[in-house]
């Protein structure tokens, strides 16, 4: 397939023609006729931080390593203080296991808090809000102009959403430029691609920005903040934990855009308004073909 016009902006971007992420399925249509559709793959992945074994997520099945690591950063278990020896992905027993130089902390007190009670729930929620403490997320003025520029590219994009549906999109920006495009059945997989992708680049967040299609809900709040992005739009909704999470780190906090329109629930003031909604163009309408899967 010819390179997209699109694809170009990207370091990486959605690949909607690669048969492992998508099958063909035969059905009926309405109207009782027979219709072939893509839909979209999903595979168990396993995490294991060391020699513990910490989750088993649902994905699309691509950038295993760089999921395994943001989500470990993300959910508070990896800090910037660890050293991360190295990233194993082996595909026959759909397991990664992330190593780092010394034991963690939170293996630690995974394997306590299993003893103890029988269960870890809560210990990774705690974590993440007694990481929020105190955290103030750097100034970052965003034009308006940047998230039109943004919003055009990024619904143009040949893309899973557009090829099959029922699937998120994340995209890692700086000012109006698309860098990182990730997709998978979860949102927040989607973002803990993005991450696990920075942190092995060692690319730093002050000056980025995250667009993505998911809800902005308390746990997208806390990851886009523990990454240290000071920006979050989405073309969904909000939770009104959200957005008092977004308020109290500094986070500015951009939804529902569509089109024209959008809404600011945190960091007005860091929107600059140097163009009117009046002076773009209409928004294509090529990626309302597809339903998201929110």
């Amino acid at each position: 397939m010819a390179e997209s016009k699109w694809n170009r902006n990207y370091l990486i971007c959605p690949d909607p023609k690669n048969p492992e992420l998508t099958r063909s399925v035969k059905g009926l249509s309405h109207e009782g006729l027979p219709e072939e559709i893509k839909v979209v793959e999903e595979i168990p992945l396993t995490i294991f931080l060391n020699s513990t074994e910490i989750v088993t997520v649902m994905t699309i099945g691509d950038y295993p390593e760089y999921l395994a690591l943001g989500f470990l950063f993300n959910q508070g278990m990896l800090r910037s203080y660890h050293s991360v020896e190295r990233v194993d992905y082996d595909q026959d027993l759909q397991t990664v296991v992330v190593r780092t130089t010394k034991t963690t902390n939170f293996e630690v007190k995974l394997q306590k808090k299993t003893r103890t009670s029988g269960c870890a729930v809560g210990t990774v929620f705690g974590d993440q809000m007694e990481l929020i403490e105190g955290l103030q997320l750097p100034f970052l003025k965003v034009k308006t102009s940047w998230l039109y520029h943004l919003a055009k590219s990024i619904n143009l994009t040949p893309s899973l959403y557009l090829e099959a549906g029922a699937i998120h999109g994340t995209v890692l920006c700086k000012e109006d430029q698309t860098l990182v495009y990730m997709e998978d059945v979860g949102r927040h997989n989607a973002v803990d691609k993005i991450n696990g992708w920075m942190k092995s680049k060692d690319i730093q967040p002050e000056d980025k920005l995250i667009y993505t299609t998911g809800r902005l809900t308390s746990e997208m709040i806390l990851k886009t903040a523990l990454m240290g992005i000071p920006v979050l739009v989405s073309r969904s909704g909000f939770t009104a934990w959200g957005v008092e999470i977004a308020r109290k780190v500094n986070l500015t906090l951009i939804g529902r855009m569509r089109g024209k329109r959008f809404i600011c629930l945190a960091g007005e003031e860091r929107l600059e308004r140097n163009i009117l909604p009046d002076e773009i163009g209409d928004e294509a309408r090529k990626h309302r073909r597809k339903g998201a899967a929110d």
